[in-house]
């Protein structure tokens, strides 16, 4: 016998098996455990949903059912055509869509100009500016109230919308910073290097090179401050006093009553109120997968 040659250990096709088993059954938890999660995620969303179909002898009813026996549109046609508190939805719409819209702009112009200075430069005060973004965010938004009432009354922008788009955006624009901060400095500096020795210039690098590559950033920070100014109530309630500039949030409050409040209403406004909010994730989702393959570098 040789010495040389070296004895490979016996495979066991027990063991073998009893490996695929256990790999399969824990394929089969994970993704037990992920549907589960789901379902308890999805269920209030499937509740409102089908609650903004029943008529009201089925909401009520003493047996609820998940889907409603008789469908109804009555909930949503008072919701959009019932003129609540004399103002029309289209108006509390188009409010909501306003502010939504110049904050998601805004925030994400200024947060992107930020992220390139904060991740690209070194300049004085650069830690203490990044820890300030941190403290911004720990401060409880109910302890601001008073403050930027009195702000905003200074500088005569009480009730008003563009008064209220300035707080959004300056809530919107910290978390923004530092989400991107991170997007602009994974973006190897050599891409940009090799697009000055093409003959690019800065402003040139930074669309054909840096946007591309930080769009999955700019999009996931969209989606926080499109929703973040959707749904706010808090300030909105507070700072606007004229009925015609009421949001949608402010809209719900009007269904709820000392003597009962209209479930049917507010399951249809509440639908209604989550709808765009998915057609928007649904419009810039795509550009995070375009930026994600965006900008590759050919060898």
């Amino acid at each position: 016998m040789n010495p040389s040659h070296s004895h490979k250990p016996a495979v066991h096709p027990g063991g073998a098996r009893r490996r695929g088993r256990s790999r399969v059954l824990r394929k089969v938890v994970l993704n037990g455990t992920g549907l589960l999660v789901f379902l308890f995620a999805v269920f209030p969303v499937f509740w409102m949903a089908s609650t903004a179909f029943k008529p009201n002898e089925e909401i009520f009813s003493s047996t609820p059912k998940p889907l409603p026996s008789h469908p109804t549109l009555d909930h949503f046609d008072l919701v959009l055509n019932g003129g609540i508190a004399e103002v029309s939805f289209w108006e509390y719409f188009r409010n909501s869509a306003v502010l939504a819209l110049v904050t998601v702009i805004v925030s994400s112009l200024f947060a992107l100009l930020a992220a390139v200075a904060v991740a690209r430069f070194r300049f004085r005060f650069r830690t203490t500016f990044l820890i300030m973004l941190l403290i911004v965010q720990m401060v409880p938004l109910e302890a601001l109230v008073i403050p930027l009432f009195l702000d905003l009354k200074k500088l005569e922008l009480w009730n008003s919308l563009s008064g209220l788009a300035l707080v959004y955006i300056g809530f919107a624009v910290p978390f923004a910073i530092w989400m991107l901060r991170g997007f602009v400095a994974a973006v190897p500096r050599e891409l940009e290097e090799a697009a000055a020795i093409d003959g690019a210039g800065p402003i040139r690098t930074f669309f054909k090179v840096m946007l591309p590559l930080v769009a999955p950033g700019l999009v996931a920070t969209s989606i926080f401050s499109f929703i973040t100014a959707w749904n706010e109530f808090i300030f909105a309630y507070t700072f606007l006093e004229d009925q015609s500039k009421f949001t949608l949030p402010i809209m719900l409050q009007f269904f709820f009553g000392r003597s009962g409040n209209a479930w049917g209403p507010i399951m249809a406004a509440s639908t209604l109120l989550t709808i765009p909010v998915i057609v928007f994730f649904l419009i810039v989702q795509r550009r995070m997968v375009t930026g994600l393959t965006a900008g590759a570098v050919k060898g």
